[in-house]
């Protein structure tokens, strides 16, 4: 008598069990009208425009900034020679948390995961030669998102350009940092203040600038499932809509200028569906949580990046595969902008040569595999809408749990997403580690490594430049001035009422540098500790 074999569970990458067949009878509760309609169309799950790629494609970003500003600008203008079609900078991570390059907290860090910025002198030189009214640029910063922005916009100014010809995105996303990322600096209700003004100023006077990036990446990346980066990053978006209102800001105003930032993981059909459902949940919060006017605010314009947590330093070459899949499942997701991480990615930041290879898996996928001819191509899959539905109704759950805590700030003040995400990363390592979920090359098929790949190495050189750059800054600016509008930047944050960026222009004119600007604001509004959880 034959031994009974135990089928191994089949789950997506999330553990989300998955049957064998899906016939019609999966989706019974589906309707066409209700919960797909046409692309273009109202709640938006086949795509935000009726002929999506037809008529032009996604705008191909690569993520990129490494030692002085001098050494990006230089990559900058690589890959745009090879067919880029929007900038997207990495800051490295002194700037990221508000500190000049000299602090003794930056030692060691100094333009190793991204591009040093201390003052206006290095967004001058970062975009030399940069058309600014002729290229989108997308800026990865949160803390500080507001003295960055203020850098680029003056930049503008001194070079002729007007605000309302700049088009890009500020990162912005504070919530997502306590959540995730942790390159948080004040504490969360005075972080939310810095970007309801960002929210007005850009309304205001950079009409065509996407103020806030809400990214559910960086939940991906801490170990989170799909559902979870879901949940928790159109969760945040609530969130800025009720502070933004709270301040008196009408929703039409701002909320058309919104945009979010999704992973692409290697479960290609469950990321699909994550974008599918994401747009559907989010017509339905604006139109009825938030009761919008203006269509265009109950449409989810995203970006996505490929997962940089799914990569291996075992076998690199292997991510260019992944990368491949992960890139197709945010196009036929739907993705407005889209970055593709380079296969060296475990292991230093990407090489000239890896991040054309990166960039020519999207211009592939966009010329070469058919996917762009029609919009939505696996809309109507049982599998798919079923992925969907499911998608959608524990994102809807996970909002009433949220809504009972008094919202993401009272709910991260509990530890709550941190918890989720945390308890979700063990269980995928023991799937991993119980051979439940196979990593090529790490728990399967690994062989012995091969010669060591070429890498970019950030030396110390680096260092000793930056302070160069920021000591003659100091010495050659104003100081009298920066001292006066430092001040005058120090009593406007002690204010309730205010918009702080007209304040924060005037610091970065005198060239204020961004550590000073920072350091004016920890005097008012305090640090953020996380608390044990």
């Amino acid at each position: 008598m034959a031994k009974d074999v135990k089928e191994r569970p089949f789950t997506t990458v999330s553990g989300v069990p998955i049957d064998r067949l899906y016939t019609a009878d999966s989706i019974t509760d589906f309707d066409y009208e209700h919960d797909l309609a046409d692309p273009g169309d109202a709640p938006y799950t086949r795509g935000i425009y009726s002929t999506m790629y037809r008529s032009r494609p996604w705008t191909m970003r690569q993520f990129s900034g490494f030692g002085t500003a001098e050494d990006t600008n230089a990559r900058f203008k690589y890959l745009l020679k090879n067919g880029q079609t929007g900038l997207s900078v990495a800051f490295h991570l002194p700037t990221l948390m508000g500190l000049d390059s000299d602090h003794p907290m930056s030692e060691g860090e100094v333009g190793k995961c991204g591009v040093a910025i201390d003052s206006l002198a290095d967004m001058e030189t970062l975009f030399d030669g940069i058309p600014l009214d002729k290229i989108s640029t997308s800026m990865t910063t949160n803390a500080p998102a507001m003295m960055i922005w203020a850098m680029y916009l003056v930049v503008a100014e001194k070079e002729g350009v007007t605000w309302d010809k700049l088009r890009g995105t500020i990162q912005n996303d504070i919530l997502k940092e306590y959540i995730a990322q942790k390159t948080f600096i004040y504490p969360p209700r005075p972080s939310m203040k810095l970007i309801v003004d960002t929210f007005e100023f850009g309304t205001k006077h950079v009409p065509q600038w996407n103020t806030i990036s809400i990214s559910g990446y960086h939940i991906r990346e801490a170990g989170s499932t799909a559902l979870q980066e879901l949940a928790f990053t159109l969760y945040d978006g609530i969130e800025y809509v009720e502070w933004a209102i709270r301040a008196g800001l009408d929703v039409d105003d701002f909320a058309p200028r919104l945009s979010f930032f999704f992973n692409a993981h290697n479960d290609l059909f469950e990321e699909v569906a994550k974008y599918r459902a994401a747009r559907k949940i989010w017509y339905k919060v604006m139109t009825e949580r938030f009761h919008c006017k203006n269509p265009k605010s109950a449409i989810l314009r995203f970006h996505t990046q490929t997962a940089g947590c799914s990569l291996t330093a075992q076998q690199p070459y292997n991510n260019i595969v992944r990368v491949a899949i992960q890139a197709l499942a945010a196009v036929l997701g739907g993705t407005q902008s889209l970055h593709t991480n380079s296969l060296d990615e475990t292991l230093a930041l990407p090489t000239e040569q890896s991040s054309r290879i990166a960039l020519r898996t999207q211009q592939i996928i966009a010329n070469e595999s058919g996917v762009t001819n029609t919009v939505d191509p696996l809309g109507g899959s049982y599998f798919v809408e079923r992925l969907t539905l499911d998608m959608e109704k524990g994102c809807w759950e996970y909002f009433e749990r949220l809504d009972a805590m008094g919202g993401m700030v009272s709910a991260i003040e509990k530890s709550f997403p941190q918890r989720e995400i945390q308890d979700a990363a063990y269980d995928y390592q023991k799937a991993i580690e119980r051979k439940e979920k196979i990593i090529v090359g790490v728990n399967d098929y690994v062989m012995e490594e091969e010669s060591a790949i070429d890498i970019l190495l950030i030396d110390e050189s680096v260092t000793q430049r930056q302070f160069d750059k920021l000591n003659h800054v100091r010495t050659t600016r104003d100081n009298d001035r920066v001292n006066s509008v430092r001040e005058e930047l120090r009593k406007a944050a002690k204010r309730a009422d205010g918009n702080l960026m007209p304040f924060v222009l005037d610091c970065v004119r005198a060239y204020t540098t961004l550590g000073e600007m920072c350091d004016d604001l920890r005097s008012v509004y305090g640090t953020y500790e996380e608390p044990a959880f």
